[in-house]
């Protein structure tokens, strides 16, 4: 599942009754197809393309009908190389259909690709502006594989190309996706304020621009050009798309649900547009609308994503052992260059979960390895599908129901907390004061809940890892406990260390007196660390006389 905050910008851009249909089919145009993809409108795009085909069923029809299959929410290979092939049997030179199939191979991970379209363009003698688009858009539209500074170079001309009639807005927002890629925003947005005069529809522009604020961290400009885009036009499904981003970044969960219920209105019944939906459902940790979108289109789809997508459903449901047989389905079923770190990591929380009930330890310890390893291939990529620590936290410690914890000790100053935190889930200062009071009267369970939230909120704040693991341990649950320590450990900035030199110190401690008897290594290892923080802690110091005996 792809990072909701850069929002695929990529995929945005881009008898009586036969005479009724002929002359509808004719009266369909290009530019049609183009602005209901650039809608999320991809089922009627491809109506659209499809009658034009009918109609005159000339190459560049075929193209523009196989590059909608790819600019998808999820690219349909197959079905765009058919189109294409079909193109280039009307006419074998067709630049733009050789484009599509080089496009098609640098999708599937071949970035010898690059130099093929390259070479294409370089047949075409660049006259055509067109073909200079479709090859800088093919260079734009997969996240991992793509040359953005080819892209830019050709897009460069075809503005110069158009320039002599019209150049169309989307020219100048596919040459902003292309800095966005190269990580130049003062460049992205100058080319976004160019196609905003030229811009039919300018919630277009007004959502490209929020999306580009969005991957900023610029969140308040993100949401008034986001609000500008629905001002502008408030059947533009993509900015709701984006809109649940934003809420969903705040937690706002029931925003972000009615901002999809909105996308889905404003979108087309499309398979694969319900599967971005589906996801976004997920990301919105609404598993029962995301399960009940999935399910509707399972059997539409041939594509094995949603197998991938199910075991995500799955995995949050807890069902270990269905989520990895779909997840196997998925790798043995995708092209080796889809599966991405996100989907290793998953494997590896599925394996944490399944090691929870293995009682064969050499198993258990083989399935919490692979946890481990995959987690950390995730990890590694940067990767911000899910939170891959508290995944792990979660899995370890299972979770108490709001029922245990409202049984448990509470007093007025909790009750009074509670409801300032049911008004604003994001009050980050009341969820410290509740964590803690929870602490004082030993509600674990409560205290437990409320440093998860924290946590969520403010993912680089190491000392509400500690808290965590110090409230598992209270409460018992020491696998639990051990992870959030090390999380603990991982988070505290070098910068930081001095200042949480103790708290280091038990930390580096407990994960080793929790580890003395299933991982010796590991135990001998922190214990040492534990004392060249503090040679002078006696627990510590006990620990390491007993385990290097």
């Amino acid at each position: 599942m792809r990072d909701i905050m850069n929002m695929n910008v990529k995929k945005i851009a881009f008898g009586a009754a036969v005479v009724f249909f002929t002359n509808f089919a004719i009266a369909q145009t290009v530019q049609d197809g183009i602005n209901s993809m650039d809608s999320d409108k991809f089922a009627q795009a491809k109506t659209n393309f499809t009658n034009m085909i009918a109609s005159d069923p000339t190459a560049e029809n075929y193209f523009y009908l196989g590059n909608t299959y790819l600019k998808q929410g999820e690219p349909d290979f197959a079905a765009a190389t058919e189109n294409f092939n079909k193109g280039l049997a009307a006419d074998k030179k067709s630049y733009l259909n050789k484009i599509g199939l080089a496009t098609v191979k640098l999708g599937k991970g071949d970035k010898s690709a690059i130099a093929e379209i390259q070479e294409i363009v370089s047949d075409s003698r660049e006259k055509d502006a067109e073909v200079l688009f479709r090859a800088a858009e093919a260079l734009t539209l997969f996240e991992k594989n793509n040359s953005p500074d080819l892209a830019i170079q050709f897009l460069n001309k075809a503005i110069e190309r158009a320039s002599r009639k019209e150049v169309p807005a989307y020219y100048y927002y596919t040459l902003g996706d292309a800095y966005r890629l190269k990580r130049m925003p003062g460049d992205a947005m100058t080319a976004y304020d160019k196609a905003l005069p030229l811009a039919k529809n300018k919630a277009s522009v007004y959502t490209r621009i929020g999306t580009l604020w969005m991957a900023a961290q610029q969140w308040q400009q993100a949401k008034t050009s986001i609000d500008k885009a629905i001002a502008t036009d408030p059947t533009y499904a993509p900015a709701y798309k984006a809109l649940a981003a934003y809420d969903i970044r705040y937690q706002q969960n029931a925003k972000a649900t009615q901002d999809l219920i909105n996308y889905t209105k404003y979108a087309d019944e499309d398979p694969y547009t319900q599967l971005e939906i589906s996801k976004l459902y997920f990301t919105n940790e609404d598993y029962v609308n995301s399960k009940q979108v999935l399910d509707k289109i399972f059997d539409k789809i041939n594509d094995p994503i949603k197998f991938k997508l199910r075991a995500y459903q799955l995995y949050a449901d807890g069902k270990y052992v269905e989520a990895k047989q779909n997840m196997d389905t998925f790798v043995s079923q995708a092209e080796k260059s889809r599966v991405q770190p996100a989907d290793q990591g998953l494997q590896g929380l599925i394996a944490a979960g399944l090691a929870k009930t293995e009682t064969d330890a050499a198993k258990k310890t083989a399935l919490m390895t692979e946890a481990q390893q995959k987690v950390a291939i995730a990890k590694a990529a940067k990767d911000e599908t899910m939170k891959w620590d508290l995944e792990l936290v979660k899995i370890a410690g299972g979770g108490a129901s709001q029922a245990d914890i409202d049984a448990g000790p509470t007093n007025p100053v909790i009750e009074g907390l509670k409801q300032k935190i049911a008004a604003n889930a994001q009050d980050t200062d009341s969820l410290f004061k509740l964590a803690t009071a929870y602490q004082e009267v030993k509600n674990w369970n409560g205290a437990i809940q409320t440093w998860q939230k924290m946590n969520a909120l403010l993912p680089d704040w190491a000392p509400g890892y500690y808290s965590l693991g110090y409230s598992y341990q209270q409460a018992g649950n020491n696998d639990a406990a051990k992870v959030a320590y090390e999380k603990f450990i991982n988070t505290v900035k070098p910068a930081d260390q001095e200042a949480n030199k103790q708290t280091l110190a038990y930390s580096y401690f407990a994960v080793a007196y929790l580890s003395k008897d299933t991982d010796m290594a590991k135990a001998k290892d922190y214990v040492a660390k534990s004392l060249q923080l503090d040679p002078t802690y006696q627990d510590a110091i006990k620990l390491n006389e007993e385990i290097n005996k």
